[in-house]
């Protein structure tokens, strides 16, 4: 479910049917258990539920088919998002908010070291980062770090991950052809640049950071980068709203800059990431959980029309942002193409994505941990991912196939 009572509020106070927001556990593989457990359980509450994106085709058989409901809601989203939350031709959830990966940057701290703009490549990010964060220190900020992110094995992890192997060609885990692709140099030389960073330009606990731990530090002011999720609304909590206990902007106000995901030999990479609306076939009230769906949705929608009509007073530096983090709502067609944004292995994986995940969050925690080395990590998890899917051993795709169909 959303985050907020405002809507549902008023929701109640139009239609007379109340809504009770539960709060999901933190973490998207600790709310997917959860979920599992209710649905398998045949539990007539929740009504509606929020889902991550990923989960379309693992819980796919717990919801009802959205497709005739919403028809002609879907023609303004494309086909990458929708395929995203659909299971063949079952629509599972309607998307409700679309979040990338992005790289959030001190346009002071940038200014102050001489730098015209932010780190393009990865090799940039490194030396940015480590001349800041000496800067930084030698000036007084002990606790001061070049960058943040999220390390700790978690889904977010994946997120992470998938971005920098993705951007130096190392493929998407497994391939859309149904093909472990996941053992390869570029790979290997991915993960071994990531686990150089911790304790470098990385404070050592970032292997244990999920988003709101990276979130502290750079909200604290003790990063020069960190990478996040950003969507309209999220850039919004950045001018000044509170996040949480805390509100970012008192102490960023003007001095924060966003953009995208640093590239690497292959190019960049910005994980796809949101969150859904589904409806349990074991509803007792499936006609006004539908009817909360359209008007969450519309509320949304006027919520974005009002973040573009306001948008000159976002106080941000934006560079080199896809067109779908625009404040321009039009901007966000059927048509577009989103370069660099790439998705989890959701589709082809199936009902056994949360297994793949799981073991690839291991493989590469393991790496940044030093408790195994990229190349022994990798071949590992190629075994491991053969044996649990079934499918063979292949070499990375370098043309985007996002949109691949998932294996039968």
């Amino acid at each position: 479910m959303p985050g907020s009572d405002q809507p549902l509020e008023e929701f109640t106070r139009e239609t007379g049917i109340k809504v009770k927001l539960l709060a999901p556990p933190e973490g998207s593989l600790n709310a997917l258990a959860l979920w599992k457990e209710l649905l398998q359980k045949g539990s007539t509450t929740p009504d509606l539920y929020g889902i991550d994106l990923i989960w379309a085709q693992i819980l796919s058989s717990y919801f009802l088919d959205l497709k005739s409901y919403f028809g002609s809601d879907l023609s303004s989203m494309g086909p990458l998002l929708l395929s995203s939350y659909s299971d063949g031709d079952r629509l599972v959830a309607m998307p409700f908010q679309t979040n990338i990966g992005v790289l959030l940057y001190r346009t002071d701290l940038l200014r102050k070291y001489g730098y015209k703009a932010p780190p393009k490549t990865w090799d940039e990010l490194e030396k940015m980062a480590a001349r800041i964060q000496a800067g930084e220190r030698q000036a007084g900020k002990k606790d001061f770090w070049g960058y943040v992110w999220q390390g700790a094995a978690a889904e977010g992890l994946t997120c992470n991950a998938l971005e920098w192997q993705v951007s130096e060609g190392g493929g998407h885990i497994i391939e859309p052809n149904a093909t472990v692709s996941v053992n390869n140099p570029n790979t290997i030389r991915s993960w071994k640049r990531a686990a150089r960073w911790v304790g470098a330009i990385s404070p050592p606990g970032v292997v244990a950071y999920r988003e709101w731990d990276s979130l502290n530090v750079w909200g604290s002011g003790n990063s020069a980068f960190h990478r996040t999720w950003e969507s309209h609304e999220r850039l919004a909590h950045l001018t000044g709203m509170p996040v949480g206990d805390t509100v970012i902007g008192n102490l960023m106000e003007g001095k924060v800059g966003v953009t995208s995901l640093p590239t690497g030999s292959a190019g960049g990479a910005s994980t796809l990431g949101g969150s859904g609306l589904a409806v349990s076939r074991f509803s007792a009230h499936p006609q006004e959980t539908l009817q909360l769906i359209r008007y969450l949705l519309r509320a949304r929608a006027k919520s974005l029309q009002a973040q573009y009509e306001n948008k000159s007073d976002v106080q941000l530096e934006f560079s080199n942002l896809p067109p779908v983090l625009s404040l321009d709502p039009r901007l966000r067609s059927s048509s577009q193409r989103w370069d660099g944004i790439v998705t989890r292995p959701t589709i082809v994986a199936g009902m056994k994505y949360e297994d793949v995940t799981r073991a690839y969050i291991n493989a590469v925690h393991s790496v940044l941990t030093h408790q195994q080395g990229a190349a022994e990590a990798a071949a590992s998890l190629e075994k491991q991912l053969i044996q649990m899917t079934g499918f063979k051993k292949g070499p990375p795709l370098t043309e985007n196939h996002e949109a691949g169909k998932r294996n039968p």
